[in-house]
């Protein structure tokens, strides 16, 4: 089975997930409470927005070093978005079924970055053959 040839960041999974739970996260903060509007609203809005942001700024990078800084930000961005979702959580500015959908998502492109890093780090610590 042939591998299909990526031509722009937006082929990548890590960066389609991502750009989906952007949106999702723009729509579900809708509901928050307005007096919230430059607090953990802002701040979820932001961490959401870095993954897709930092995924397609790294891709277009000319190096694989920083191809995978760009990663690590994205990655971290997640660890981040996750602590605030939580938050929002426990302050009841979700629904329990939006919530759920939210974090679900959140977990499947954590996994996906990591398996898209470890790739990368893989291929550039393969030793040269003589």
């Amino acid at each position: 089975m042939e591998k299909k040839r990526l031509k722009t960041y937006k082929d990548l999974i890590a960066w389609q997930k991502s750009y989906n739970l952007c949106l999702k996260i723009y729509e579900a903060v809708k509901t928050f409470p307005r007096s919230d509007q430059y607090g953990l609203t802002d701040q979820i809005k932001r961490s959401a927005l870095s993954i897709p942001s930092n995924i397609a700024e790294g891709y277009t990078r000319f190096s694989t070093q920083e191809y995978m800084r760009f990663l690590y930000i994205a990655y971290a961005s997640l660890a981040e978005l996750e602590t605030q979702l939580l938050l929002a959580r426990d302050l009841k500015y979700f629904t329990s079924n939006i919530f759920t959908e939210i974090i679900t998502l959140q977990a499947e492109v954590q996994r996906i970055m990591y398996k898209l890093i470890s790739s990368i780090k893989q291929k550039i610590q393969k030793p040269i053959p003589l």
